[in-house]
C-alpha cells in the first residue's frame, strides 16, 4: 500500500539520520577529547580570554537589549555544558557571564554626574591634580567644584604654563566655559567620553578670565599626597638637570610622567617602534629588580660570615621585591607597571622556592586579576600592547624553536653561542614588533616598519646604559654629586633619541592604514591567541585565522564623507587618498584623527578643488563614486538663510551639512545633517557605494557615558519650486 511504503521510507530515513548524527557525535567527541588531552595543561591559559570576551561583549554591544541577549546566550552555553557534562563549556559560559557582570558593576561603581549641555559657570573648588604638557604648550588640571549641582570632577585646560600658584590642593575660583566630555570624532574612533566616565571626569573646559587663588594648599597629609608631591619634585629635578627633550624622556623613565615630552619626539618614538620604552614596564622593572638583587647578593657575599650563615639569596630577593614595589609606586601605578610588578613578584617567589615561575600561566594570572578589577583597561592600548608583546615572546620560548634557541649545548663554541643569542634576540624583536605593530595599526592607524632593528640597539642601550646611569644619577644626587652623574644619563638619552630619529627618517619607515573594523581586529586577536596558547600541531590553524583578520583589515575601505558632531567640519576622501576639509581652519585634533582614520596622504581645502564652488555662505561640490555623482551642500556662515535662495539648492543636493538648524523646507534627496540631526546622531561617516551611514551614537547606544539618541530620520519632504539662487549659477554642475 502507498501509505505503508511512505511510512517505511520515512522510518528508514529517520533511522539513517539518527545513525549519522550519532556517528558524527562520537567522532567529534573523540576528536575533542584527543585534542584536549594533549592540551590539558594549556586550558587554564584561556580563563582570562573567556573573561575578557564577556567584558568586550559588554563594551561593544551598544544597547541594553543586546547585552541582555548576550548574557542569556552565555547562560545557555553554561547550561549546555551542564547538560552535556562537559566542564570546559561550563567554564566558558560562567567566565563570559562574569566578564559582562564585572563590566556592568564597574560602570555602576563609578557612577557620577555628567554635564549635558555647554554652559558658562563660575567655578570654585580644589585642584586635585595638575598635568604639565609643555610638548603641546598646555596645562591641564582637575578641579573638584564646591557646587553640588556641577559634576564632581572638572578638567580645565590652560594654554601655556600653569598660572602662578595653581598646584595640587590649592582652592581657586574662575569663570569657565564647560562642555560635556567629547565623544568620538568619527564612528569607531577614540572615545574620550568613555575614558572620562571611568576617570570620574564629568566636564571639560577652559577659563574665560584669570584664575584667582582663594586659599593655599593645606599641608601634605597622607602617604598618597606625599608620594604625589615627591613624584612632582623628582620630575622637576630630573628635567632641571637634563635639559631639553632628553630630560623629558629621562623623567618618563623614572616617574612615568610623559606629559612634558614634545609631541614630535613622541611621534618619532612611535614611528621608530620605540614608544614602548616610554611606558614603565618590563625592561625598566627588570633592570631595577635584577640590578638590586645582583648588587645586594654581591655585597652580602663579600662578608664570609654572612655568606655562610644567612640566606643570602632570599635576602637579595626580598630587597629586589621592595625595590620593584617602590619603583611601581613612584611611577604612579599605571597598568603596565602594576602588571609587570605583579609578574616580577611571582617570579621572585619562584626563585626562592627553586621553581621556574616565568611562564604563560603567570601572565594569565596577571591578566585575569586586572580584567576582573578594572575591566575598562581591556579596551585601552596600554593593556593590549603590554600583554601582547610579553605573551608573544613567552610563547615563542615555550615553543620548540624557542627551546632550541635557549638551550646551551656542551659542544657549542663561543662563536656559535653568540650566534644563537643573536638569533634569539632577533626572534624576540620580530615577535614583539609583529604584535605591537598589529595592535598599533588598530589603535593609531600607523606602525613603524623598522622597529625590529631599532629595538635590537635600543633595548640593550636601555638595559645596560640608560637605566643604570639614571639609577646612579639619582643615588649621586642624594649624596650631592648629581652633577657628576647626570651628564652620562643625558648622553644616553640623546643617543636613544638619535636612534629613533634615524629609524623614523628612513624611506618607508611608517606604514599607514585606514581604521580597522572591530570584527577584523577581533578575528586577528583570536588567531594570535590560538597560535600562542596551544602547543600541539593544531595551533597552526591560528595563523590562518590571524591572516584572515589581517586580510579583512587590509580590504576595509575608509568612508567617503565624514561629518563632525557639531556640523562645523566635514571632509571628503578623494580618489587619490587625500582628505579635503570643508573649512581650512579645522583644528589639529580633527585633522589628526580623521587623517589617521582614512590614511590620508594630504589634506587640501574643499574650496581649492576644481569640482567645488563656494561663497562666504555655502559650498557645493560633486563627488564621483562608482560611476555616479553625489552632490554635497554645506553651509559656512550662520547668517539668516532665505527660503527662495536656498530651497532649490537643498532639493538638488544629495546631502546637506550645516552647523545650524535648517528649516523643514530644506529637503535634500538623501540626508540632511543639520544641528538637530547631528545632536541626536553625533559624528557621521558615510559610504556612498552601498549607501551606508554609521553614527557615533549608534555605536555608543545606551551606555552610561552617552545618552540614548533617537535614530536619524531619513525621509524626503517635497521642497517648493523657486528660482535658482544667484550664488548657485556659477556652479558648473548646476
Amino acid at each position: 500500500m502507498p501509505g505503508a511504503d511512505t511510512a517505511a521510507l520515512t522510518s528508514r530515513t529517520v533511522g539513517a539520520v539518527q545513525t549519522v548524527a550519532a556517528a558524527l557525535h562520537r567522532i567529534g567527541q573523540s576528536f575533542w577529547r584527543t585534542a584536549f588531552e594533549h592540551e590539558r595543561n594549556q586550558l587554564p591559559l584561556w580563563l582570562p580570554v573567556f573573561l575578557a570576551s564577556g567584558v568586550a561583549l559588554w563594551f561593544l554591544l551598544p544597547w541594553q537589549g543586546q547585552r541582555m541577549a548576550a548574557a542569556a546566550l552565555c547562560g545557555g552555553v553554561m547550561l549546555a555544558g551542564v547538560a552535556a557534562r562537559w566542564r570546559p563549556l561550563i567554564v566558558v559560559g560562567v567566565l563570559a557571564l562574569a566578564g559582562m557582570g564585572a563590566a556592568e558593576w564597574r560602570s555602576r561603581d563609578v557612577l557620577h554626574a555628567v554635564l549635558t549641555v555647554r554652559q558658562i559657570v563660575a567655578l570654585t573648588g580644589i585642584v586635585t591634580e595638575v598635568e604639565l604638557r609643555p610638548g603641546r604648550d598646555q596645562t591641564r588640571f582637575l578641579l573638584r567644584p564646591d557646587d553640588p549641582v556641577l559634576p564632581r570632577v572638572v578638567r580645565i585646560s590652560v594654554k601655556g604654563k600653569p598660572p602662578p600658584g595653581v598646584v595640587r590642593g590649592v582652592r581657586v575660583t574662575l569663570k569657565a566655559q564647560l562642555t560635556p566630555p567629547a565623544a568620538a570624532s568619527f564612528p569607531g574612533g577614540y572615545d574620550f567620553a568613555r575614558r572620562a566616565w571611568f576617570a570620574g571626569i564629568g566636564a571639560t573646559g577652559y577659563p574665560l578670565g584669570p584664575i584667582a587663588i582663594v586659599a593655599p594648599p593645606p599641608s601634605q597629609d597622607g602617604t598618597l599626597a606625599w608620594l604625589a608631591a615627591a613624584r612632582d619634585r623628582l620630575t622637576a629635578r630630573i628635567q632641571g638637570q637634563i635639559r631639553g627633550e632628553a630630560g623629558t624622556l629621562a623623567a618618563a623613565f623614572v616617574t612615568g610622567d610623559q606629559g612634558a615630552i614634545p609631541e614630535d619626539t613622541a611621534q618619532t618614538m612611535r614611528d621608530s617602534g620605540l614608544a614602548h620604552l616610554l611606558s614603565i614596564s618590563g625592561v625598566h622593572i627588570a633592570v631595577v629588580v635584577g640590578g638590586t638583587m645582583w648588587l645586594v647578593r654581591r655585597l652580602l657575599t663579600l662578608v664570609p660570615w654572612i655568606a655562610l650563615r644567612w640566606p643570602v639569596k632570599t635576602i637579595a630577593v626580598a630587597f629586589a621585591a621592595l625595590a620593584g614595589i617602590a619603583y611601581t609606586i613612584l611611577a604612579g601605578g599605571e597598568v603596565p607597571t602594576v602588571r609587570t610588578c605583579l609578574a616580577t613578584l611571582i617570579v621572585l617567589i619562584g626563585i626562592v622556592l627553586g621553581r621556574e615561575a616565568f611562564s604563560l600561566r603567570l601572565l594569565a594570572a596577571g591578566a585575569f586579576i586586572i580584567i576582573a578589577i578594572r575591566p575598562e583597561a581591556l579596551l585601552g592600548p596600554s593593556f593590549q600592547l603590554s600583554f601582547a608583546a610579553v605573551v608573544g615572546i613567552v610563547a615563542l620560548y615555550e615553543s620548540p624553536i624557542g627551546r632550541w634557541l635557549t638551550t646551551a649545548r656542551a659542544e657549542e663554541g663561543l662563536l656559535r653561542r653568540l650566534m644563537r643569542h643573536g638569533l634569539s634576540l632577533l626572534a624576540s624583536g620580530v615577535v614583539a614588533e609583529l604584535t605591537l605593530g598589529s595592535i598599533g595599526l588598530f589603535h593609531f592607524n600607523r606602525a613603524g616598519l623598522y622597529g625590529i632593528f631599532a629595538n635590537l640597539i635600543a633595548i640593550p642601550l636601555t638595559s645596560f646604559v640608560i637605566m643604570p646611569s639614571l639609577i646612579l644619577a639619582l643615588i649621586a644626587d642624594v649624596l650631592g654629586l648629581g652633577h657628576l652623574a647626570y651628564p652620562l644619563a643625558g648622553w644616553s638619552m640623546r643617543r636613544l633619541i638619535d636612534i629613533a630619529d634615524y629609524t623614523a627618517s628612513l624611506p618607508g619607515s611608517v606604514f599607514v592604514m585606514p581604521a580597522t573594523p572591530v570584527f577584523a581586529y577581533g578575528i586577528f586577536i583570536a588567531g594570535c591567541l590560538w597560535l600562542a596558547l596551544w602547543q600541539s600541531r593544531w595551533r597552526v590553524a591560528g595563523a590562518a585565522v590571524a591572516a584572515l583578520g589581517m586580510a579583512l583589515a587590509a580590504t576595509a575601505r575608509p568612508p567617503d564623507l565624514i561629518v563632525s558632531g557639531d556640523g562645523r567640519h566635514a571632509a571628503v576622501v578623494l580618489a587619490d587618498g587625500s582628505l579635503a576639509f570643508l573649512r581650512e581652519r579645522a583644528g589639529d585634533y580633527i585633522r589628526d584623527m580623521w587623517g589617521d582614520a582614512t590614511a590620508a596622504t594630504a589634506q587640501p581645502a574643499l574650496v581649492d578643488l576644481a569640482t567645488a564652488r563656494c561663497t562666504l555662505d555655502a559650498c557645493v561640490t560633486d563627488i564621483a563614486r562608482d560611476g555616479r555623482r553625489w552632490r554635497l551642500l554645506a553651509t559656512l556662515s550662520r547668517d539668516r538663510i532665505d527660503q527662495p535662495v536656498f530651497a532649490e539648492s537643498c532639493g538638488t543636493a544629495d546631502i546637506v551639512v550645516s552647523d545650524r538648524r535648517l528649516p523643514g523646507w530644506c529637503a535634500p534627496r538623501w540626508l540632511k545633517l543639520d544641528r538637530t540631526t547631528l545632536g541626536q546622531s553625533g559624528a557621521v561617516a558615510i559610504w556612498f557605494a552601498d549607501r551606508r551611514v554609521e553614527t557615533v551614537h549608534e555605536r555608543l547606544g545606551d551606555h552610561p557615558w552617552r545618552p540614548v539618541p533617537p535614530p536619524i530620520v531619513r525621509r524626503r519632504t517635497p521642497a517648493p519650486k523657486v528660482a535658482p539662487p544667484d550664488w548657485k549659477t556659477a556652479d558648473p554642475y548646476g
